[in-house]
């Protein structure tokens, strides 16, 4: 049963996978490997910003600010999450880029875990 279960801290955890902490890219066998879903635990220090917009995307993202402020780039607008619980979902075909305004944490949901997606690391302005 143990192997049915995961116990960790998410600052933890994410800090040595990219925030990520259940997806396609956890090794298989293990109850964090995931096809249906990803989870993140994202720390981003003010400035920081994503290296290239994402095109192309074929999956559903869910944000949730957790602290800090931080900027959602779409192609017909920007959101702002601001509060905490403050959240913004797209589906499929939406292109996106994101930008820290204050040091932020802000948990991701996307499905399904898709492999292939991986992008530079974002970029400090």
């Amino acid at each position: 049963m143990d192997d049915a279960i995961y116990v960790g801290n998410a600052g933890v955890d994410g800090a040595t996978n990219g925030g990520w902490l259940l997806g396609h890219f956890m090794p298989p066998g293990e109850v964090r490997h995931s096809t249906d879903v990803e989870i993140k635990w994202g720390v981003h220090p003010p400035g920081e910003t994503r290296a290239r917009w994402a095109t192309g995307e074929r999956r559903t993202a869910l944000l949730v600010l957790v602290s800090g402020r931080f900027r959602v780039e779409l192609p017909d607008r920007t959101v702002v999450l601001g509060a905490p619980g403050d959240y913004v979902v797209w589906g499929p075909g939406v292109d996106h880029s994101w930008y820290a305004e204050r040091e932020s944490v802000v948990l991701t949901v996307r499905w399904p875990s898709v492999p292939g997606y991986r992008v530079e690391p974002p970029v400090i302005r």
